[in-house]
């Protein structure tokens, strides 16, 4: 595990946003399209703002959310929402964004959807103090299925003392990013990574199976 600190948030958002976009960038040189794997939540709002201004070929950038709550997608708790508003605007509102919720054709469909857009080229990923990321919690349902390397790339969870039902990328699609980076703040989720990456047990601590090849970015 690489960890990188910052002073502030600010700074972190800056040089991650920069990093992204320079390795968006590279890749595209050589490849026809990228995907990228992003987090909802409130914590890369500002760093979604920070790369949504990047000069970049956006027509040939796929996003997909790491997970979803099973709401609408205007819901205030809808990270497709969160990332339309803050990422998907001016010059980036040409990215394909693809939604991480079944439509008519069930979960089969869905999984097909985001198989053609796989690998991701480049993942962030956020994690809670109970060490879980994505909607890779340790108590969910199902964990044990999400984490197995046959899984299918989307699945859905339930997780206890959640308010709605889930749907989250798998392990295999998680780990086989070939650029990932992890967001977290304060002495807590510090001290959960570093828990984490002593584990090495995904059932336990969900974000340790991606920490050998990751780099954390972390601030007060």
């Amino acid at each position: 595990m690489k960890l990188v600190e910052y002073p502030d948030f600010e700074m972190l958002s800056i040089a991650l946003a920069n990093t992204l976009a320079g390795q968006i960038n590279n890749v595209l040189f050589h490849e026809e399209h990228i995907t990228l794997g992003l987090p909802g939540g409130t914590t890369p709002g500002p760093l979604y703002d920070d790369l949504s201004g990047a000069t970049l070929d956006w027509e040939r950038v796929r996003v997909i959310p790491t997970d979803e709550r099973l709401v609408p997608p205007d819901h205030e708790r809808s990270n497709e929402r969160m990332i339309r508003e803050r990422l998907l605007t001016g010059a980036a509102a040409k990215a394909h964004f693809i939604p991480l919720r079944p439509g008519a054709d069930g979960m089969d469909g869905l999984n097909d959807r985001v198989g053609r857009a796989l690998p991701l080229t480049i993942l962030v990923l956020g994690m809670g103090t109970d060490m879980h990321t994505a909607s890779l919690f340790p108590n969910a349902e199902d964990l044990e299925a999400a984490l197995k390397a046959e899984a299918r790339p989307v699945m859905k969870l339930t997780v206890p003392g959640q308010p709605e039902a889930r749907i989250t990328l798998t392990a295999p699609v998680l780990k086989r990013a070939l650029s990932t980076h992890v967001i977290i703040t304060g002495p807590e989720k510090r001290a959960a990574v570093e828990r984490a990456a002593h584990i090495d047990d995904p059932l336990v601590a969900p974000i340790s199976m991606v920490l050998d090849n990751a780099t954390v970015h972390w601030t007060r």
